[in-house]
């Protein structure tokens, strides 16, 4: 049944805020990973992490690719927070940008496999009742990319109806939950590289909190090869992975 204005107290509208991690543009990344975090009200979460951020006087960017003696203690914090707020549903696709899959289809034109990548993950996170607004990390592109509208023209139109209300990009500085998205991305990212061999020995912080991550799910013995799903998290690993 089509979804009228006067329906308002049955529709969600929800926040997805979006990351990726690896670069679909430089020849030795072979992995390529789009998450999101969706949440009702990210009030909650966002408050959560300001609140730590000034009651510890610690202001600086949380990235995956930058822990630290400094930041590892901030940084595992903000995981807590994933698993201590309710409501939350988060999604992630990797690509082997040296498969067979992403060289038949994008390999001339990585900023395509980014929409396409995103607009799967979204409609993974689309039920009938819900209206998405989506806040992506901002990544300098070609004039020609134009992922905002493309995004939203592409769902609300094979959905048939007000999928996507919105779509912005903005710099993961002015963000925590940009930042925390990148964090999620990172630790999967993380573990299939372990997984693959592309990673030996590693770096010890981001050995902890991959650690203390699976910990949490309850999946300290395996990895993310085969994807996972349960009812907070919906990893997608693609087939040439595998």
């Amino acid at each position: 049944m089509d979804l009228k204005l006067t329906d308002y107290k049955d529709i969600w509208t929800k926040f997805c805020f979006l990351d990726e991690s690896g670069s679909l543009s430089n020849s030795t990344e072979r992995l390529f990973t789009v998450g999101i975090i969706k949440c009702a009200q990210p009030y909650y979460l966002q408050s959560k992490i300001i609140y730590e951020r000034d009651r510890k006087h610690f202001h600086d960017e949380i990235k995956f690719n930058k822990l630290s003696r400094n930041n590892i203690d901030f940084a595992t914090f903000m995981i807590d927070c994933l698993f201590s707020t309710r409501s939350l549903r988060l999604y992630s696709y990797t690509l082997d940008t040296k498969g067979k899959y992403f060289l038949s289809h994008f390999a001339s034109n990585p900023w395509k496999a980014y929409e396409d990548i995103t607009i799967r993950l979204l409609k993974a996170a689309l039920p009938d009742n819900e209206i998405l607004i989506l806040i992506a990390d901002y990544i300098s592109a070609p004039d020609y990319v134009r992922f905002e509208s493309c995004v939203k023209r592409n769902i609300n139109e094979s959905q048939n109806r007000l999928s996507i209300a919105g779509v912005c990009r903005f710099d993961s500085r002015s963000n925590d939950l940009l930042q925390l998205t990148d964090l999620f991305i990172g630790l999967v990212s993380y573990d299939l590289k372990i997984s693959l061999g592309l990673i030996k020995n590693g770096d010890k912080y981001k050995r902890r909190l991959l650690e203390h991550f699976k910990n949490n799910i309850g999946v300290q013995e395996q990895n993310f090869m085969s994807g996972f799903k349960n009812y907070i998290f919906n990893i997608f690993v693609d087939k040439d992975l595998k």
